[in-house]
């Protein structure tokens, strides 16, 4: 064979390995750009989904304290989100969004509380009914921006 033909040969097969070397790169670079785009999307969801939550439960919360009458459309919002959380969240978060949805509608059954009666509760957790759950949420955040 002509050495003609090797320096040819020798020159497209070295063209042919850097130009799939540098394609493997550039897709191995874009496909790891487009997963950290991905999970700070899913953090930002996460953490959206948890503000409103703390603060719709707070709010019925507080509704359920002084009455005894449950707005179920109400209701159904928060039980949307608690769904939302089995799904995007780990089972500590969604058990204790759970929790949480219990504790609204239980209080609900009970004699409606007074300042009086608040200020009295202030010393047990039954008046932070989020505590666990955003402890859960904190946990799983932290967990989650470590990966």
């Amino acid at each position: 064979m002509d050495a003609g033909y090797f320096s040819a040969i020798a020159a497209l097969s070295g063209s042919a390995i850097g130009g799939l070397t540098s394609l493997a790169a550039s897709w191995l670079s874009q496909n790891a750009q487009a997963r950290a785009q991905q999970h700070i999307r899913n953090l930002g969801q996460r953490q959206e989904l948890y503000r409103a939550f703390i603060e719709e439960a707070s709010r019925l919360y507080a509704r359920a304290l002084e009455s005894n009458k449950a707005d179920i459309a109400e209701m159904v919002g928060l039980y949307a989100m608690a769904s939302r959380m089995r799904v995007l969240s780990s089972p500590a978060v969604s058990e204790a969004a759970d929790g949480v949805v219990r504790l609204i509608i239980d209080t609900y059954f009970e004699p409606n509380m007074t300042l009086s009666d608040i200020r009295k509760a202030l010393a047990s957790d039954r008046i932070d009914p989020l505590r666990t759950f955003s402890e859960a949420c904190r946990q799983e955040l932290v967990n989650l921006r470590m990966l």
